[in-house]
C-alpha cells in the first residue's frame, strides 16, 4: 500500500491474523464495554475493519473523539471470537497498539448520521456532501460513474475514434437553451458564452479532415432543474462521424452502449441490435411520447370516432385516446389516486371505465357510454375485467399509458433496458412561446429530400434525418445526420426568416469551413449522467454527479452564485443595477 497504511479496511482476512499492520480511515463508530475496552468501527474508501480497544493507553485516546475522526492505527490482526458473515472483514480484527489522530473531528454532533444521509434533507446533504459522500451508498454512484465513463472512452477508441477537447470559452449559439455568459475583460461589452453543446466545434473537425471524434464534453445551459435533468452543466458522451450517415451512427451506438448497460447496470439484460425505430408521429400516436417506455406493452388506441358527440363535456368535441388492460384489478379508491397523480404529471385529466364480468361497461365515466356500449366494446375489442383509460391529448395519454402498464399485471417487464430509435422528427414546427415557424430539433439537421424539398414542400410536412436514442423512457441524447452544404443551409434558414447574411453572421467560422468541401457527416451526444442514473436505479440525476446543484441551481456548499467585489466587476467592464 502507499504512504502511512499496509492494507486497506476492506483487505484483511483469516489469513492476516498475527500480522502487524497499519491502516487508516474515519472513526464510524464506537462502543465501550468496559472501563478500558471498545470496539470500534474504521471506514475508508474500501471497506471497514472493526478494531478492539483493550488497554488504558489507547483507551484514553479514543474516548474523547468524536466520530468520523480520522486516524491512523498500527496493530495485530487477530481471529475475531463472534464472526460477522455480512462484513468481508468479518472473520477477523485488529488490537491497536498505536493510534495516531490525523485528522480530529471538531463537532459533537454531525449533521447527519453518515450512513444514513440518504434520509436526510437534500438541501443539508448538499452543504455537507462531503460527509454525505462519505456514506458507502452515496460514494458508490460516484464509483460507478467513474467505472462508466472510463468504459465507454476504451469502447469508443477500439472503434478508432480519437478524443478531442474542444473550447470552453466560447460564442452564443443556439442551441435551445439560454447561454451562461462570461465576460470579456480585454473586449469592453463583449462577452464568451460557456458552450450548450460542442456542436460546431466537432462538425468544423469533421470539415478539417478528421473522420472519428469523441469527448465526454462538460455542457452548460441555464435550464430549470428536473429529476432527470441538473441545472447549468451537465456531461455527454460526444461523437462525430465523417462520411457517415445514419446507419452508421446508429451502429457504433448499438454496439458500444449495451454492453456497458449489461455489465454495470441493476438489471443485466439489454436490448440487442437492431433497436427498434419509430417515426416519431407513430411514437406519439401509438405512445403518447417521443420518448416512450417499450417495457410497457400497452398502446394508445384513437376511439374519437367511436365516441364522437358523447355527452360528458370534458370529452365532448375533442380527440379522444384510450388504453386497455386486462391486468389492471384496482379498486376504486387506487384507480383515482392513479388518475390524480397523472393529472399532475401531464397537466390535465384522465378518466375511466371497466367492461365488468357481467359484460356491463361500470364506473367512472360509464353512464356516459350506455348508448355506445357496443361499439366501444368492438372498437377496443374489449373483454369481461378489461380496465380502459381515457383523456383527451397525446402527452397525458403517454402518462396514463406508463402509470398503468407499471401497475398492471403482465403488461410491465420491470428488469430489463429497453432501447429504441425515434426517428423522422419533423425540421420545423410551430413555437409554443412565439407562434412563429421554428427548427424542431437541431438547425444544423440535414432535411430528408435535401434543398428540393425546402424549396417546394410545406415547411411543417418536412421530416429530417434525426433521431433520438431512448431508453426505458428516457430520452438518452439527440442526434443527426449534419446540413454540410452551404446552399441547403442558407435555404433552411431562410424559412425561419434568417437570410444568408445572417446564417454567415451567427455561424461565420462553420459557414466558411463548408464552403472549402465539407465531407457528409453524422453524430450524436448521449448523456453520461442520465445513462449512470438509469444503471444505478436512481429517480434523481442528482444523486450521481459528485457535486451537484440543487433545484435552484445553487451550490449550497460552495455557496454559488455569489456577489462578487466592486473590483473585479470593474475590471470586466460590469455594472450592476438593481431592480425596484
Amino acid at each position: 500500500m502507499i504512504q502511512s497504511r499496509t492494507h486497506n479496511c476492506n483487505q484483511l482476512r483469516i489469513e492476516n491474523v498475527g500480522q502487524e499492520v497499519t491502516l487508516c480511515g474515519f472513526m464510524e463508530n464506537v462502543r465501550e464495554v468496559g472501563k478500558n475496552f471498545a470496539f470500534m468501527v474504521l471506514r475508508d474508501f474500501y471497506g471497514t475493519t472493526q478494531i478492539v480497544v483493550e488497554t488504558e493507553e489507547m483507551m484514553e485516546i479514543v474516548k474523547p473523539l468524536n466520530t468520523e475522526s480520522t486516524l491512523q492505527i498500527k496493530g495485530v490482526v487477530r481471529e475475531r471470537s463472534s464472526k460477522n458473515p455480512n462484513m468481508p472483514t468479518g472473520d477477523i480484527e485488529v488490537v491497536p497498539s498505536e493510534i495516531v489522530v490525523l485528522g480530529k473531528c471538531r463537532y459533537n454532533e454531525l449533521p447527519f448520521e453518515v450512513n444514513r444521509s440518504k434520509e436526510a434533507d437534500e438541501n443539508v446533504r448538499l452543504k455537507y456532501r462531503y460527509l454525505d459522500l462519505r456514506n458507502p451508498q452515496v460514494k458508490d454512484k460516484i464509483i460507478l460513474r467513474s467505472n462508466v465513463v472510463a468504459d465507454l472512452r476504451r469502447r469508443m477508441t477500439e472503434h478508432d475514434f480519437m478524443e478531442i477537447t474542444t473550447p470552453i470559452l466560447t460564442c452564443s449559439s443556439p442551441e435551445g437553451a439560454r447561454d451562461y455568459l462570461v465576460p470579456a475583460r480585454n473586449h469592453p461589452g463583449k462577452f464568451y458564452a460557456l458552450p450548450q453543446a460542442p456542436q460546431q466545434f466537432k462538425q468544423i473537425l469533421m470539415a478539417s479532415g478528421f473522420d472519428r471524434y469523441f469527448q465526454i464534453a462538460p455542457c452548460f445551459r441555464d435550464e430549470d432543474a428536473r429529476a432527470d435533468r441538473s441545472p447549468g452543466e451537465f456531461y455527454q458522451l460526444d461523437m462525430e462521424m465523417a462520411f457517415a450517415g445514419q446507419e452508421d451512427v446508429f451502429a457504433i451506438c448499438e454496439d458500444v452502449i449495451p454492453p456497458v448497460f449489461e455489465k454495470y447496470g441493476l438489471y443485466q439484460k439489454a436490448s440487442k441490435a437492431p433497436f427498434v425505430r419509430i417515426p416519431y408521429k407513430e411514437a406519439l400516436e401509438k405512445y403518447g411520447s417521443d420518448k416512450p417506455d417499450l417495457r410497457v406493452d400497452l398502446v394508445v388506441e384513437d376511439i374519437t370516432d367511436v365516441l364522437k358527440g358523447i355527452e360528458f363535456e370534458p370529452l365532448k368535441d375533442t380527440a379522444i385516446k384510450a388504453i386497455k388492460s386486462d391486468g389492471y384489478k384496482a379498486s376504486r379508491k387506487v384507480i383515482e389516486k392513479m388518475l390524480e397523480e397523472v393529472e399532475v404529471q401531464a397537466g390535465s385529466k384522465a378518466y375511466w371505465f371497466r367492461l365488468d364480468e357481467n359484460g356491463e361497461l361500470v364506473g367512472g365515466i360509464a353512464k356516459f357510454l350506455q348508448d355506445k356500449k357496443e361499439e366501444v366494446i368492438k372498437a377496443l375489442d374489449l373483454h369481461n375485467g378489461d380496465f380502459v383509460g381515457v383523456c383527451s391529448n397525446t402527452k397525458t395519454s403517454g402518462v396514463l399509458r406508463n402509470k398503468l402498464g407499471y401497475a398492471s399485471e403482465g403488461h410491465f417487464e420491470k428488469e430489463q433496458y429497453k432501447f429504441c430509435w425515434i426517428v423522422d422528427f419533423p425540421m420545423y414546427e410551430i413555437g409554443e412561446e412565439s407562434g412563429e415557424l421554428e427548427f424542431c430539433h437541431n438547425p444544423f439537421s440535414m432535411p430528408q429530400g435535401g434543398v428540393e424539398a425546402l424549396k417546394t414542400m410545406d415547411p411543417l410536412e418536412i421530416n429530417a434525418y434525426q433521431y433520438d436514442l431512448v431508453c426505458n423512457g428516457v430520452e438518452l441524447s439527440s442526434g443527426a445526420v449534419r446540413n454540410h452544404d452551404p446552399e441547403i443551409m442558407v435555404e433552411a434558414f431562410k424559412i425561419v426568416g434568417l437570410g444568408e447574411e445572417d446564417v454567415k453572421s451567427k455561424f461565420p467560422a462553420m459557414y466558411n469551413a463548408f464552403c472549402y468541401g465539407a465531407p457528409p457527416h453524422a453524430g450524436i451526444a448521449p448523456g453520461v449522467d442520465r445513462m449512470v442514473m438509469l444503471l444505478a436505479g436512481e429517480e434523481s440525476i442528482r444523486e450521481i454527479i459528485p457535486f451537484p446543484m440543487n433545484k435552484n441551481a445553487q451550490d449550497i456548499m460552495m455557496g454559488a452564485p455569489a456577489e462578487v467585489e466592486q473590483k473585479q466587476l470593474d475590471e470586466v467592464h460590469i455594472q450592476i443595477v438593481k431592480e425596484d
